[in-house]
């Protein structure tokens, strides 16, 4: 008997190599998934404004960096003696108004020269639902925010994006980054983390509204593709032990689920097999020996060494200098 139904993964034509770069942006899975290609040493930027979670400020960050935009004292505001930036998640917020400024202009001009060559753009929506400012709020009226900085409620009105409005947005935004960087393969996704702060019919509404409109842009847009890691989570896991306490967010196994089939999708079996090499060696550094310096533990750090040198020949854009250094030196003098 059949309990559950099971989402396979498609293998994409766009494969994900060591070679590549890869640029991720959105909601706080973004950063979850973001971990997993860091862990084996993917070359990555994540979140050049902090997470965001609705398509407008994705879109902001986004043409910020398209436009290697510099902030000036102008777009930031002073909230209980902290400078902040609407358009920016709290990391980059600071008591100091320059050290903010350099913050953010530094992360938008790394992410201006990383976008020009990158080979991947992920893209997380995480909701339909905006916060735009009243007439109460520093700075411009009507602009929608990436963060509330806990400014008071009444600063803010709230809205849900259209469907046709938010693929207009999204057209517009995809055409910008083509333009950019012809060669550029963009992946969109749903973030499976709840908006219980709207409710969960209005969470729905919500999600419904990106899955709308992403898939819209997808059937008449080359160069983009829509992987479905919230159907992976909602329809595939389906099952509440696969979130944290909260019932929000994905747990570790959800993530790692949702990481499995993302390898599946885009990356090869020549990828695969680097990346478990690079697994291995990523615990060897993290391994605590009882005994180091003893014969057992050199026989180790040695194998180590030919097993890092072997895998920085075959992949040289691996940056594994630093395990052969740490390897070396747990060689015994």
């Amino acid at each position: 008997m059949k309990f559950k139904l099971t989402l396979d993964a498609k293998t994409s034509k766009y494969s994900i190599e060591y070679k590549d770069k890869l640029m991720l942006i959105g909601s706080c899975f973004t950063e979850n998934i973001g971990a997993k290609f860091n862990a084996h040493l993917f070359e990555v930027l994540e979140n050049p404004h902090g997470i965001l979670f609705n398509p407008m400020s994705v879109e902001q960050s986004l043409n910020d960096c398209i436009q290697n935009k510099q902030y000036t004292e102008k777009d930031l505001f002073k909230l209980n003696d902290v400078w902040n930036s609407w358009n920016h998640h709290s990391r980059f917020s600071n008591v100091y108004q320059v050290d903010a400024l350099a913050k953010i202009n530094t992360a938008i001009h790394n992410a201006y020269q990383f976008l020009k060559t990158a080979n991947h753009l992920v893209i997380t929506l995480g909701s339909a639902w905006l916060y735009e400012l009243t007439e109460l709020a520093p700075l411009s009226e009507g602009q929608v925010v990436a963060n509330n900085h806990k400014a008071p409620a009444t600063w803010f009105r709230k809205s849900l994006m259209q469907p046709e409005n938010l693929k207009e947005r999204l057209h517009s935004l995809v055409n910008s980054l083509l333009k950019f960087n012809p060669q550029l393969h963009i992946v969109f996704t749903i973030s499976p983390v709840r908006h219980l702060r709207e409710g969960l019919v209005e969470n729905n509404r919500s999600k419904a509204v990106l899955i709308h409109a992403v898939h819209e842009i997808i059937a008449s847009t080359e160069q983009v593709e829509y992987f479905p890691a919230y159907e992976y989570v909602i329809d595939d896991l389906r099952d509440y032990r696969f979130y944290s306490e909260d019932l929000v967010h994905p747990n570790y196994a959800a993530s790692g689920y949702v990481w499995e089939k993302l390898v599946e999708t885009y990356m090869k079996d020549g990828t695969q097999a680097i990346m478990k090499q690079v697994a291995e060696l990523q615990l060897a550094v993290n391994h605590k020996p009882f005994f180091a310096g003893s014969a057992e533990h050199q026989k180790f750090a040695n194998a180590c060494i030919e097993k890092t040198e072997r895998l920085m020949q075959t992949c040289p854009n691996l940056p594994m200098q630093k395990h052969l250094e740490f390897f070396r030196s747990a060689i015994a003098k």
